[in-house]
């Protein structure tokens, strides 16, 4: 009874993990502001974007000119 209690939990955590990694997914998390004019106030509107990580690699060849 208690092997088949444990075996139903341990299919459904590798079930369900790969689901919580995906609720989490994204960059680093960066707060962009500027000031906006509403009503004759100077108001300072934010937002929150999403930083990604710059990968830099080899540059892609030229393809060779057709003849």
């Amino acid at each position: 009874m208690k092997k088949e209690i444990l075996l139903g939990l341990m299919i459904l955590f590798l079930l369900f993990a790969p689901l919580t990694k995906a609720a989490f997914a994204g960059g680093e998390m960066k707060e962009v502001c500027h000031k906006e004019v509403k009503n004759g106030k100077e108001v300072n509107v934010c937002k929150k974007i999403k930083v990604h990580k710059k990968l830099e690699g080899t540059a892609v060849p030229e393809k060779a000119p057709k003849k």
